[in-house]
């Protein structure tokens, strides 16, 4: 069988115990890294975790466990896939950070991996995407970690709750089958959705504004019956260079607390040409937040006239 190893590297001007730390909370990784939807933290013992990602390759939406050990006193992250997705046969690595200098780091990324059945078609796949998807991680962790602090002012997180007496199993048929949403919100005109991988969505939408203007937007879905539904949204409005929420359905005594909550980090090159002249970063936040709240509640609303009604 054919092993390929390569390796990727990147040089980041912060200090490699912040760069580890980033690395180490694996929850952070879909506000991080272009290429993840969604990261589960399945176990945890002592260095060890198993770790599920939902993440694209070549743009197709894919889903793997990984096993990782983490060494906070080498400042290295060893990881490997645990249940692999086809084309991939083995996939394992090496993250290794190492000091530079008080405020400078070199981020090494070394990948080794097969492809099912040694196929040299499949393997140039993989290498291609592994090629992608390590450049792309590594430019956004050099930007993630180099502009943390100047973006903590625009990053933020918020989320909306809904009372239903009704069932949890309802509430989230409501969301999850978002290919009837055109006919049950009125907020959205057209939907496509498309669910090859039974829990792995990709949902294309054209929602209407208070304004009456149409935005386009695609996200990836992730699906947790009947519990909870992550998303990441990757087509975004002009205001946003990230949005990511999830979804929870929890029963309480009353019935089920729908929730839907939103990060966002505001696109502050946008601002003034999308909200006038003079319009401030606080401005574009209540303005992002008002608008996500509006279709949140709205949804919400309505799963919660569609569960009480099956009840």
């Amino acid at each position: 069988m054919t092993t390929r190893e390569v390796e990727h590297e990147i040089t980041i001007a912060a200090p490699a115990p912040a760069v580890y730390r980033l690395l180490a909370e694996v929850t952070n990784w879909p506000r991080i890294f272009p290429p993840t939807i969604h990261v589960d933290r399945v176990e945890h013992e002592g260095s060890q975790e198993r770790i599920r990602i939902w993440a694209t390759a070549n743009g197709e939406a894919k889903n793997w466990t990984s096993r990782r050990e983490l060494d906070p006193e080498a400042l290295r992250i060893t990881f490997r896939q645990e249940v692999t997705a086809p084309p991939v046969a083995a996939m394992g690595g090496t993250w290794i950070i190492e000091p530079l200098g008080e405020n400078e780091s070199r981020v090494r990324l070394l990948h080794d991996y097969r492809a099912v059945d040694d196929d040299p078609h499949d393997l140039l796949w993989i290498d291609q995407a592994v090629d992608k998807n390590s450049r792309s991680e590594l430019a956004a962790l050099k930007k993630n970690v180099e502009f943390a602090h100047a973006a903590e002012e625009v990053t933020f997180s918020f989320e909306d709750t809904v009372h239903v007496d009704g069932s949890a199993k309802d509430v989230f048929a409501f969301i999850n089958e978002a290919n009837l949403w055109s006919e049950r919100l009125p907020h959205v005109a057209t939907v496509r959705l498309e669910e090859d991988t039974v829990g792995l969505q990709t949902l294309e939408m054209d929602t209407r504004a208070k304004d009456g203007s149409v935005h386009t937007t695609k996200s990836y879905r992730v699906t947790f019956p009947h519990q909870h539904i992550a998303y990441k949204q990757v087509t975004l409005p002009a205001l946003m260079t990230l949005h990511t929420g999830h979804w929870t359905f929890q029963d309480t005594d009353q019935g089920v607390a729908a929730t839907s909550q939103h990060t966002v980090t505001l696109n502050t090159d946008n601002i003034e040409s999308i909200l006038g002249c003079g319009a401030t970063v606080a401005d574009a936040r209540e303005y992002v937040h008002t608008a996500l709240s509006t279709n949140s509640r709205a949804t919400l609303t309505h799963a919660k006239a569609f569960a009480e009604n099956r009840r």
